[in-house]
């Protein structure tokens, strides 16, 4: 009954992108190239818990890993790195030393996400993590035991739609 509910929830929701979690982004990256043929990942950037205004269970900590993500015609692929402080990102690694699929994320408007954050929240998924950027809400909820990952909802601001336009654009 439970995964009915969530399936229910997320059917209507576009996905978004696949997350791994890695000991070693570097390493993940000659990987996706080496393996999968896929290039074109970005250098990846240090990103600050803080200056999100991030939050883990519902506290603004002093977190930072390294990110980089890519298009894949579908599809993002994320990359992301622990480097310092607590974060959802941190746990994974502690309880997966190797690293793995740690979050699927799924997208719509903005206008939308309340909707879905409540539905999520009513079926009893608790929020790890909260960012509102000027290019997107996101919620990321704890469906570990149902789905076997994190699951995010994404609501995509106005600008939000023409920073991921340019984003599926194939790198030069």
């Amino acid at each position: 009954m439970i995964m009915k509910a969530i399936t229910k929830t997320i059917a209507g929701l576009e996905l978004a992108q696949i997350a791994w979690v890695v000991r070693d982004i570097n390493a993940a990256v000659e990987f996706f190239a080496n393996a999968m043929g896929i290039v074109d990942f970005p250098r990846p950037e240090a990103v600050r818990a803080q200056d999100l205004g991030l939050t883990y269970y519902g506290q603004v900590v002093s977190a930072e890993w390294l990110a980089t993500q890519t298009y894949n015609g579908s599809t993002f692929i994320e990359l992301i790195q622990p480097v310092s402080g607590q974060s959802m990102f941190q746990d994974y690694l502690d309880l997966h030393p190797s690293g793995g699929v740690q979050h699927i994320a799924y997208r719509l408007p903005v206008a939308g996400f309340e909707r879905i954050v409540a539905d999520l929240r009513g079926q009893g998924y608790a929020v790890i993590t909260e960012v509102n950027h000027p290019i997107a809400r996101m919620a990321f909820f704890d469906t570990y035991q149902a789905l076997g990952v994190v699951t995010e909802i994404m609501g995509i601001t106005p600008e939000g739609w023409a920073a991921i336009e340019q984003m599926e654009k194939p790198r030069a």
